[in-house]
């Protein structure tokens, strides 16, 4: 059964929702991440995606002090994976040694997949490639700059690469509550061999009932922020759904 990654994206050390992934739209839900994501651990939650935004777009980690405070916090009963700024073999090994259960190449995968594909190889299960999408088209650094390829032209690239997990974001409904776009997250999945996350737009309890149909089994989960910030999807009902509670 798929899973539900409750998300934490990081911002000047503090934990908040982008609109549509403008920087200049963001939310701020909680001063303190650490806590939020103890609290997320407390609601049943054994996953956890992290995404340090700034650090996405100056390509190196700027919240990192956020992030080792969060691994703190849950102390290892949280399945941690972190994005956003991770550009180096030097940076995803230092991550993944400090508790991380998996790091997630976005920009760098577009830019020196020879880098995603050696790190797979050297941490077996423990890298994914972020595949962030508008318009069907990736965009990298950020968000802010649009690429030529298609989300499934760049996830073909990783086929044989070992890659542990996609996680497939559609920037067009990402952080409004307009509803996963299942259609191309289980395409997606359909034309890859390597398991895919939806992330971007999820609702509702709705969504997490689609996530348990049985054609969305072929995922590994969906990732949820506002809708759980804002009350919108009950943690339990929603680990309920999943069998997970």
């Amino acid at each position: 059964m798929p899973v539900l990654f409750p998300a934490i994206d990081l911002k000047g050390g503090e934990c908040v929702r982008l609109k549509l992934g403008d920087m200049a739209q963001a939310t701020v839900y909680n001063e303190d991440p650490a806590a939020q994501a103890a609290a997320f651990q407390a609601a049943g939650f054994r996953h956890l995606h992290v995404v340090d935004l700034d650090g996405a777009f100056a390509g190196a980690a700027v919240n990192g002090a956020a992030v080792e405070a969060i691994l703190k916090a849950v102390g290892g009963a949280m399945r941690v994976q972190l994005g956003g700024g991770i550009r180096t073999m030097a940076d995803v090994e230092r991550w993944l040694d400090l508790g991380l259960a998996r790091v997630i190449l976005g920009t760098v995968a577009v830019r020196d997949p020879d880098l995603v594909r050696a790190a797979a190889k050297r941490f077996p299960g423990r890298v994914a490639v972020g595949i962030d999408a508008r318009g069907g088209r990736v965009a990298v650094e950020g968000w802010a700059e649009s690429s030529d390829l298609t989300a499934t032209d760049l996830a073909l690239r990783f086929a044989d690469a070992g890659v542990a997990a996609i996680i497939y974001t559609d920037i067009d409904r990402d952080g409004i509550l307009a509803g996963v776009n299942w259609d191309a997250t289980i395409a997606l999945a359909k034309a890859v061999p390597i398991p895919v996350i939806a992330s971007g737009g999820l609702a509702s309890l709705a969504d997490i009932e689609r996530l348990a149909a049985p054609d969305a089994a072929i995922l590994e989960g969906a990732i949820s922020g506002r809708a759980l910030y804002d009350g919108r999807v009950d943690p339990a009902a929603a680990l309920r759904l999943l069998g997970a509670a």
